[in-house]
């Protein structure tokens, strides 16, 4: 039983203590409110966030990450090739390959396999060394030259990208691409000109990344580029692409392919003959075009010093070698080459015969211009074929008073003077030709000599051209046709015919100018280009010294000149048209042209009328009066 001591009282609890506690619960329970509204607040947000990414940026961000891993791979069109009139390849391109790698990526790929299973998997530094060591011995092989250290110095490289080699045949790629996987096998074409320097003046060439740098692989580039074609693929995290995963496949459209107008065989020998001389006479170029008499067609044409683009460029521009083709780029003074459109016109216009004489004194004065001949004499009987024949600057110039001024400018204008040749070769010049206003005193006393006048060698081989077609001058040509990739052939517009002068004003024209190939023992009837006649065959054609102008001065040079001729053979059945440009021979200039060019254009055309098996003239021709008895 208990007492009253045993008894415990119960706790007494004043309001103090209750407001104490009131007070405690109430700031935990503001506590948990306060986290709660931050933890809905938070949950909140995130909901308004996810609903923004779904509903509003979603196609975005898909997009976005859709193209972080789609790439757009380009499939390269295969470049047209170029051949000759006879199927002769002059450019094609090499199906090659080049080896690439991504440094970073492939030692990434390295490890995995590594960390995957060593044991048959060596680590990176060992595969690297691997790589470096057997990819030389694959490639060498073939004929190519790479170093092991080059290998290593790539696949090492903190660059994103690094080609390895260049230039590796196909099969041998193949085996590669098995044996490293972590080596990227990429298509490479390669251009092939498998005949050097032959026809690089007119062909052109590329640059690595398939762009034309001169010739007609510039002017044509677009054509014979094709259209590159393209495939989508998905590129894994690896960096590599990732399989089955190709879409959107659009193949390329190859290349047009050209076949041009020139022959292989006379460009390869007019080359030669040009290097010869050049070589012979000292000059700093020589030139040649070879035109079909009928046609305008592009036989030859060249020069002594076209870059071979499978040599060093460097050096041979160190040589004074050159890009593109002189005899389209570049333009001269003709000087008495020119003198036959003179003959031509005072013919058609009834101003005289072959055979009239006239008396043609030392010198003639021409609007305050006193012009000479290049030899000192009295007065002279010439026959009008004898002037051209000796080359007089007075008598042409007498002839050219009669035609007068207005009519001699039109038929400068259908020879084409001052006018493009347009065969499609860039940097092509128009040369230089005053308009008739323009004309001063002297002007008149200059252009019929060929003086105050400039064009390129191909315009001035395509004004014998018109004569020897009859009197129609017909646009020089050097594409023959084009074949796009499916084997279709493009029409092309047919070239552009101007009658210049009348059938037997031409026959009468080229007849004359026998005279200046013609030999004589005395030298009183000879010509001045007597070294171009061929036996067997009637030749016609005209010497050229031009002064060239001293950059120095201004001036005309007293000792820098261009050597021309012109030809055509046989002249009494026209089949082909050469043209010679010497630029300032060392020798041969004392005899005039007829010393250098003229030896020159005989070899040319000889071995044309040769090669093409044209037959000998019927006969040698009357022989022509230059000058008259006195």
């Amino acid at each position: 039983m208990s007492t009253p001591n045993d008894r415990r009282s119960p706790r007494t609890v004043d309001s103090n203590s209750w407001l104490i506690l009131d007070t405690s619960f109430a700031r935990f329970n503001k506590r948990v409110r306060l986290v709660f509204l931050v933890i809905f607040l938070t949950v909140f947000a995130l909901l308004l966030r996810l609903a923004w990414v779904q509903l509003v940026a979603g196609p975005t961000l898909s997009n976005q990450a859709q193209l972080q891993r789609t790439s757009v791979i380009t499939e390269p069109a295969l470049r047209g090739g170029i051949t000759d009139r006879n199927g002769q390849v002059l450019a094609y391109t090499m199906d090659a390959r080049s080896l690439a790698v991504l440094p970073k990526q492939a030692e990434k790929l390295m490890q995995e396999s590594y960390e995957e299973n060593p044991e048959e998997n060596p680590e990176p530094k060992q595969r690297i060394e691997e790589i470096a060591k057997r990819l030389p011995e694959m490639i060498n092989k073939e004929g190519d030259d790479i170093e092991e250290d080059d290998i290593r110095d790539k696949l090492t490289s903190d660059r994103s990208y690094e080609v390895l080699v260049r230039n590796v045949d196909p099969d041998v790629a193949e085996k590669v691409g098995e044996e490293f996987p972590e080596i990227t096998v990429e298509r490479q074409d390669l251009r092939q000109y498998p005949n050097g320097a032959v026809a690089q003046n007119m062909i052109g060439k590329i640059s690595t990344d398939n762009q034309g740098q001169f010739g007609l692989e510039l002017s044509q580039d677009a054509r014979l580029q094709g259209i590159n074609g393209s495939r989508t693929v998905d590129i894994g995290g690896d960096g590599y692409q990732i399989p089955g995963s190709t879409r959107d496949v659009h193949p390329a459209v190859n290349g047009d392919s050209y076949e041009l107008t020139i022959d292989l065989d006379a460009q390869t020998y007019v080359q030669q003959a040009l290097q010869q001389a050049r070589e012979k006479s000292g000059a700093k170029s020589a030139s040649a075009v070879v035109l079909d008499s009928k046609t305008g067609e592009i036989i030859a044409m060249g020069s002594s010093d076209s870059i071979d683009p499978n040599g060093d460029i460097e050096k041979q521009l160190k040589r004074k070698k050159v890009f593109g083709d002189r005899a389209t780029a570049d333009s001269f003074e003709p000087g008495s080459v020119a003198k036959i459109m003179t003959a031509a016109a005072a013919i058609q216009e009834g101003k005289t015969t072959p055979d009239e004489v006239l008396k043609v004194p030392g010198s003639i004065e021409m609007s305050g211009v006193t012009v000479k001949d290049a030899w000192d004499h009295g007065e002279v009987p010439y026959t009008t074929t004898g002037i051209f024949g000796k080359s007089s600057n007075v008598g042409t110039l007498m002839l050219a008073e009669r035609v007068g001024e207005e009519k001699m400018y039109e038929y400068f204008r259908k020879f084409g003077v001052g006018q493009t040749a347009g065969v499609g070769l860039p940097y092509e010049v128009a040369g230089y030709m005053p308009e008739l206003n323009q004309w001063s005193g002297g002007t008149f006393a200059n252009l019929p000599i060929g003086q105050g006048m400039s064009m390129s060698l191909l315009q001035m081989t395509s004004i014998y051209q018109a004569l020897a077609n009859d009197g129609v001058r017909v646009e020089p040509r050097l594409i023959n046709k084009i074949t796009t990739s499916d084997g279709a052939e493009l029409d092309s517009d047919p070239a552009k015919e101007t009658r210049v002068v009348s059938p037997e004003t031409a026959r009468t024209t080229v007849d004359m100018f026998r005279a200046v190939t013609q030999k004589d023992e005395t030298g009183v009837q000879q010509g001045s280009g007597a070294p171009a006649a061929i036996d067997g065959y009637q030749v016609s054609g005209k010497t050229g010294t031009a002064q060239q102008v001293d950059p120095d001065t201004g001036a005309y040079s007293n000792s820098k000149y261009w050597i021309n001729f012109a030809g055509i053979a046989p002249a009494d059945k026209p089949r082909f048209v050469v043209g010679i440009m010497l630029d300032d021979p060392e020798r041969g200039t004392d005899g005039g042209a007829g010393g250098s060019a003229a030896p020159l254009f005989h070899d040319i055309m000889a071995w044309m009328l040769d090669h093409y098996n044209v037959p000998l003239s019927k006969e040698a021709g009357p022989k022509l009066m230059l000058e008259a008895n006195q």
